[in-house]
């Protein structure tokens, strides 16, 4: 479904809306909602879950801006507001990667917003781009579409911790998006953003509180799992948890596993 943010066609999914707690997810770089699969569809059961696609990637509008972190945070106001999501009501953010950044952004903003925070291979610490960071950014710039095609199929069988696991349609979702007008350039200028920043240490304390899971593949290449502690460490009350033969995104390749992981979070430790 679509709704209006001023001006921007936005693309989500909402499921169990008459359910009382809400958890949102931010999908990462380049990706979309449906990089959750049915996930958000299956928590409804017991939560109102909502997946967006994010400003400047899948189907939502792609305006020409400056894709920074205060952007995408004044960007999820808007939206959760047009959606009806009053202020005073407390949200889980289950986030990936670029969308992990954006969240503790969102938190750090908006601490008495956030009832849960549940963290896949976040960025935020990066500092620099890691050097399959760098081969994204280049295959989806290419211009030459056969060259594009190779080096994308070649930068997604190294986000999986075995490369038979990539399904070609993944590929071909991407190269859809990326050639939308407006898409490359939310893509360069979020990746310009993201990877040459990193969360400012004083202010993130103010979050410290909030209870969060960090959840990484085992096997990143984009994101090293060693990245993982640096996570733990900003809060008082957070835990790690590693999942096995798993690269940057765990829920793709481990969907029931993650699963069962997201309801004993949030459902059995209520």
């Amino acid at each position: 479904m679509y709704i209006n943010v001023e001006g921007i066609n936005v693309k989500y999914d909402e499921f169990g809306k008459g359910n009382g707690k809400i958890v949102l997810f931010l999908h990462g770089l380049g990706a979309s909602a449906l990089a959750w699969r049915d996930i958000p569809e299956a928590l409804s059961k017991y939560f109102h879950t909502i997946a967006l696609d994010l400003v400047g990637f899948g189907g939502t509008d792609k305006p020409h801006e400056n894709y920074t972190l205060s952007y995408f945070c004044n960007f999820l106001d808007k939206f959760l507001s047009k959606v009806g999501i009053d202020r005073f009501k407390k949200i889980s953010i289950i986030a990936h990667s670029l969308g992990g950044y954006i969240a503790l952004e969102y938190a750090i903003r908006n601490k008495n917003r956030i009832d849960k925070l549940i963290l896949f291979n976040s960025s935020g610490f990066l500092g620099k781009p890691t050097p399959l960071l760098y081969d994204y950014l280049d295959a989806a710039i290419t211009s030459d579409p056969v060259l594009r095609y190779n080096k994308l199929k070649n930068v997604f069988e190294n986000l999986v911790a075995d490369r038979i696991r990539l399904l070609p349609i993944i590929v071909d979702i991407f190269v859809s998006t990326i050639n939308m007008p407006g898409a490359k350039h939310a893509f360069e200028s979020t990746f310009e953003n993201s990877t040459s920043t990193t969360l400012d240490l004083k202010m993130i304390k103010g979050i410290k509180e909030i209870p969060c899971v960090i959840i990484w593949g085992e096997k990143d290449k984009l994101i090293p799992v060693t990245f993982a502690e640096k996570f733990k460490e900003i809060f008082d009350d957070a835990r790690i948890l590693i999942i096995k033969d798993a690269g940057h995104s765990p829920f793709i390749e481990k969907p029931a596993i993650v699963y069962q992981i997201l309801l004993d979070i949030l459902v059995m430790e209520q």
